[in-house]
């Protein structure tokens, strides 16, 4: 049975700004790069957080989120589900904090996030897709002990994402549009509070494959939705099998929409990456470009997030391998 949780609410603007002051040891202000395509492409800016210390943004979230913490919860550890960027994350802050931290881990992450959570120091807890899936919901996991920190669902990991939009605002102000994927919406969730705070007319996206896109479904419905036809993929990072109610409150005032994008075009922007900017992306760190280049964000200026780089390499000059052509 879930916890009683507090009523959402939305991340206000000080809170963001406070967040920002308090992770500011922790993360760096990521490069805001330009896409050099040529005409009859949109104008699109690479926000690069795969330049993270844990080379993926949740660790912004995390950070707060463990900061956050009173020193009652904090004794005894924390815990969180993942499939590798949010593990990292909260094992990366847990350990500064100097607590232990254990992550339930989807047995399919890729090689190189689940190595990179055991440098951290996380002890993991590997579990099928359905069985992580099911945990978030619950909030609970047998045998884990611990403060549970929930990936996505949870105000000041949210806010910590938030400090992603005022840097965006700083280093893009003339910017129209922007791209975020969608895998439980905290990220889009956050951005889109810092960024709709200070200026409403910039649109603001999801992204999601079409072999999980259950925002999509759900803003097309106007309610929470199941994606029946959930499959798995390398983009192991964003696509939901749904959309949970709390999270869709918290992302229907704020955001858009979301474009839905097939496999082949997260490879293609994986490779454009590499080539134009010498950026190696996760598929769910691609997801924006390939829906920036879809066109259906307008024709910008567009900043697509690059939420992560955590991809085995091998996996990776595959895709290069088949898309040369």
């Amino acid at each position: 049975m879930a916890p009683s949780l507090e009523a959402v609410r939305p991340i206000a603007l000080a809170e963001i700004e406070q967040a920002r002051r308090r992770i500011a040891p922790t993360i760096i202000h990521t490069p805001l790069v330009r896409l050099e395509l040529g005409p009859g492409y949109p104008d699109i800016r690479l926000k690069l957080e795969n330049l993270q210390p844990t080379n993926a943004y949740k660790l912004r979230g995390a950070a707060n989120a463990v900061a956050m913490l009173a020193e009652s919860e904090r004794k005894p550890g924390v815990w969180t589900i993942s499939a590798g960027n949010a593990g990292q994350g909260v094992a990366y802050a847990a350990r500064r904090a100097g607590v232990p931290c254990t992550v339930v881990v989807i047995e399919t992450a890729p090689a190189s996030k689940i190595e990179r959570m055991k440098a951290l120091g996380a002890k993991l807890v590997p579990v099928p897709y359905d069985v992580a899936w099911k945990a978030l919901d619950e909030r609970a996991f047998p045998g884990v002990d611990g403060t549970f920190i929930h990936p996505f669902d949870d105000h000041n990991f949210i806010a910590g994402h938030g400090t992603m939009g005022l840097e965006i605002l700083e280093d893009a102000p003339d910017a129209a549009a922007v791209i975020a994927g969608i895998g439980g919406g905290g990220l889009i969730t956050g951005v889109a509070s810092a960024i709709k705070a200070h200026k409403p007319e910039i649109r603001i996206w999801g992204a999601e494959p079409q072999t999980a896109a259950p925002a999509a479904l759900s803003f097309s419905a106007g309610s929470a939705q199941v994606f029946a036809d959930w499959k798995p993929s390398f983009v192991d990072g964003a696509g939901g099998q749904s959309v949970f109610p709390r999270m869709w409150e918290r992302m229907k005032p704020l955001v858009d929409g979301s474009i839905v994008v097939s496999l082949e075009q997260i490879e293609h922007a994986m490779r454009l990456m590499a080539e134009k900017v010498r950026i190696i992306a996760e598929g769910a760190g691609a997801l924006p470009l390939a829906a920036a280049l879809t066109g259906n964000a307008g024709q910008g200026p567009i900043v697509a997030i690059v939420s992560g780089g955590n991809l085995d390499l091998k996996k990776f000059c595959e895709i290069l391998e088949a898309t040369a052509s």
